[in-house]
């Protein structure tokens, strides 16, 4: 059911806690304050319906001193070190489109917050509000980052670290007709079948992880890798375990034999679109 309401009228608002003292949950996106100015703050809605779930979609959060400014996800990522992270060696910051901060910190983490609320007032009777904010969300995701830096296993310096582009066995390679491939043979065994498949196996004797060596070998594979297309990359690799992969555009994804299988994507009007995840079966 689809329900059109003008908040700044009060019938209409008389009409959404009519349908909210019937809802299991609420989300919101406006910035704080918003929904209590309009009648349709947590408190009013928890009168009429004690265990709904409040669920409030913000960039920054209910509190804190930039609760109330705007805000995009190049900002909430900015200030969680998520954006400092993603980049090349010596070269400026890489704005990883806005999965970070809207979606995976902002949506993602809203539904599962969500979820969690309810499932705790089915059992209990009562509900919550969730403050969803997309900075706190990316940071999270960067969780394991700053345990590898309070480890000493990782430092801020772009593009030095084993996950960022840094490791020469975890990155992507350009190849001859200009497509690119990606390697992510972190394993000493997906690593050697890598290195043996290029060509380079006699570099196998020096430290994978030893940093020092790093720059030597990712020259090495630029070299081989740059000597043939994409494609006959992957065909060569097609069924081992190097953990190498082509490096798709959007055009492409679609067709991908593996995608295809699993019908990751649909047409819809004419145009290919990712399909919902994730999958959803009953016991065999």
């Amino acid at each position: 059911m689809h329900v059109t309401l003008d908040l700044k009228r009060a019938e209409d608002v008389a009409r959404a806690l009519d349908l909210i003292a019937d809802a299991d949950a609420l989300i919101e996106g406006f910035r704080p304050g918003v929904m209590e100015r309009l009648g349709l703050g947590p408190a009013v809605c928890r009168a009429r319906r004690p265990a709904l779930v409040y669920g409030r979609m913000t960039g920054w959060g209910q509190t804190g001193p930039l609760a109330h400014t705007a805000g995009h996800d190049i900002n909430y990522i900015a200030i969680s070190g998520a954006l400092h992270a993603v980049g090349t060696a010596g070269g400026d910051p890489v704005v990883p489109l806005n999965l970070v901060g809207d979606f995976g910190g902002g949506g993602m983490v809203l539904a599962f917050g969500v979820i969690a609320a309810l499932l705790r007032a089915r059992t209990s009777g009562e509900g919550c509000v969730v403050d969803a904010a997309m900075t706190d969300g990316a940071a999270m995701l960067m969780s394991m980052m700053y345990g590898f830096r309070a480890a000493g296993h990782w430092c801020d310096a772009r593009g030095t670290n084993l996950l960022d582009g840094g490791a020469p066995f975890y990155r992507t390679y350009r190849c001859a007709d200009g497509g690119w491939i990606a390697v992510g043979c972190i394993e000493p065994q997906f690593y050697a079948a890598f290195m043996k498949g290029i060509g380079a196996d006699d570099l196998l004797e020096l430290p994978q992880r030893d940093k020092a060596h790093w720059p030597l070998i990712a020259g090495r594979i630029e070299q081989a890798v740059a000597m043939r297309t994409r494609d006959e990359w992957i065909a060569l690799f097609e069924g081992s375990d190097a953990c190498v992969s082509p490096v798709l555009g959007l055009a492409e994804a679609p067709h991908h034999p593996h995608n295809v299988a699993r019908g990751a994507f649909a047409q819809e009007r004419g145009a290919w679109l990712p399909q919902c995840a994730p999958r959803f079966s009953a016991f065999d």
